[in-house]
């Protein structure tokens, strides 16, 4: 059977998860791209096509001009909705478009909780700098962004001026959404349905960097959100439409009431996904492929939630270039299990985004017992040291 993967750069996700998932499932795997040179680099034992994936359009024609597809499926945030479109078209499972849509439309999405009566928060869109009469402090973000890119918080009508300008002189373009700062400790919860049964496969608690930026520094494994929380968070989901496949929301708590930050309908990543798969003892790449086969999953998942664990990310704090960092490492201390991977090569030189693209490495850190597994991680990042030149 024909798996068409839709992807842009390359990801972790994709060449540690979903590849060799499709692997053992015997999949015959075709990956349509438009960076085909950095996928044929990183898969040279994978077909990879040429094509422009954000068009739906080309994405249908691609694979009508080949061999009729099996099974459409992407984890990229930028591509959910037409790898919807494509499964469609061919009578295929898949999400229901609309749904990706929501999700990946910030505004679109206010707008839909809003209607469904399950949340209302203010929220306006800019194409241009303009002062707004908002509960500041407020959130600015890019309409259909993704990693914190260019998201900021801003305190008043000149600040909110002076942000949108610096977003939109680097994103010609782009449509701003403007939305009231939802207070609150930030969570994930990480789910996977078929659209009959989904699974609540646990989450994360996330810390941040200080604001004004919104930076994912720390993830700590929670194995069970309280059920009143969980149950705000689905209604949410819900309304939006949202029910097939792996999906990542994001949410704040706040004197009992969680409130949707962003859904990214897709599975969890930077590596988190890696992790929960060694946690959960599950297959879950396999799972999420079978899903997009049209296999139903079934009532209960045989999963461990006895697990402790922590993802953590550390950062370039000034642009320059990396001159020295540790290597890739795996080991076992205390009877956590620690997997460091470099995300930025010595002799690159980069600027200070403010986003993930910071991160200089990612450190995952398993074991039974939260402690131990913060106390090790924080021994080994400890001996652990990047210099970064200007």
């Amino acid at each position: 059977m024909r798996l068409y993967l839709l992807a842009l750069n390359p990801t972790d996700s994709v060449t540690e998860g979903f590849l060799p998932a499709a692997a053992r499932l015997g999949l015959d795997v075709t990956v349509l791209t438009d960076q085909p040179g950095a996928h044929r680099r990183t898969c040279p034992d994978i077909e990879v096509l040429e094509c422009d994936v954000r068009d739906f359009r080309a994405v249908v024609a691609r694979m009508s001009d080949r061999q009729r597809p099996g099974a459409v499926f992407t984890n990229s945030d930028h591509l959910q909705t037409q790898a919807a479109l494509a499964a469609a078209y061919f009578g295929l499972p898949g999400k229901d478009w609309r749904a990706a849509l929501r999700c990946k439309d910030k505004a679109e999405m206010r707008r839909r909780l809003a209607a469904a009566g399950v949340d209302t928060a203010w929220s306006a869109e800019l194409t241009e700098p303009a002062p707004l009469d908002a509960p500041y402090p407020c959130v600015v973000k890019p309409r259909e962004g993704v990693a914190s890119e260019d998201v900021v918080l801003v305190g008043g009508p000149e600040d909110l001026v002076t942000r949108a300008k610096e977003i939109l002189d680097r994103r010609p373009g782009t449509t701003l959404v403007v939305e009231e700062y939802l207070p609150g400790e930030l969570y994930t919860l990480e789910t996977l349905g078929d659209g009959r049964v989904r699974h609540v496969l646990g989450g994360f608690r996330t810390e941040l960097s200080p604001p004004p930026y919104f930076v994912e520094e720390r993830l700590t494994f929670v194995p069970a959100h309280p059920e009143p929380v969980v149950a705000q968070v689905l209604g949410q989901l819900d309304a939006l439409g949202v029910g097939f496949g792996a999906c990542h929301t994001e949410f704040v708590v706040h004197e009992g009431r969680a409130r949707i930050i962003e859904v990214n309908y897709r599975a969890i990543g930077d590596q988190c996904d890696l992790l929960l798969a060694r946690l959960l003892g599950i297959p879950l790449f396999e799972i999420v492929l079978r899903t997009h086969l049209g296999e139903p999953l079934p009532a209960e998942l045989d999963v461990h939630r006895d697990g402790a664990a922590v993802v953590e990310y550390p950062c370039a704090d000034r642009a320059g270039t990396l001159i020295d960092a540790p290597d890739a490492a795996d080991l076992t201390v205390d009877g956590v299990r620690l997997t460091y991977r470099p995300l930025r090569a010595v002799g690159e030189r980069h600027e200070l985004y403010r986003t993930n693209r910071d991160y200089l490495g990612v450190l995952r850190a398993t074991g039974t017992d939260q402690e131990t597994v913060d106390r090790v991680a924080a021994g080994f990042l400890a001996t652990c040291r990047w210099e970064i030149e200007a």
